[in-house]
């Protein structure tokens, strides 16, 4: 099976699971809009984390489909993998971590690298 298509899946499911998850919180809260705006609220982090991934997940689908079209070289392989990890991580800081708005080894990790990589992917639809 073609990397880039597993990894759009993945995506897909890391978007939808956590639309899911909101919706679980908002029901568990009792709450049908909006949230506490206190950084350790679990509606809050949940609502941070699916919007957070669905400003990126659809373009970086977007560019892994365009890949999975052809055979792309491995560094674009090994970008798009990275990529999505680095979306699963800033995904699980963003509900797991200590708080919002506090440090975190896995938010930091997810934001830099879903830059670098989205750059790169970008970039690289000039060269391949």
């Amino acid at each position: 099976m073609n990397v880039a298509i597993v990894c759009t899946a993945l995506l897909g499911l890391l978007l939808f699971g956590l639309g899911l998850n909101v919706s679980m919180q908002r029901r568990q809260n009792r709450r049908s809009i909006g949230h506490d705006a206190s950084p350790a609220d679990p509606l809050h982090r949940a609502v941070r984390a699916h919007a957070n991934t669905a400003e990126y997940a659809p373009f970086f689908a977007v560019l892994f489909l365009w890949y999975a079209t052809k055979p792309a070289p491995l560094w674009i392989v090994a970008t798009i993998v990275l990529a999505t990890v680095a979306r699963f991580a800033l995904a699980g800081a963003l509900l797991f971590g200590a708080s919002l708005n506090r440090p975190n080894p896995a938010r930091f990790f997810g934001a830099l690298f879903t830059y670098l990589c989205g750059l790169a992917l970008a970039a690289g639809l000039l060269i391949t």
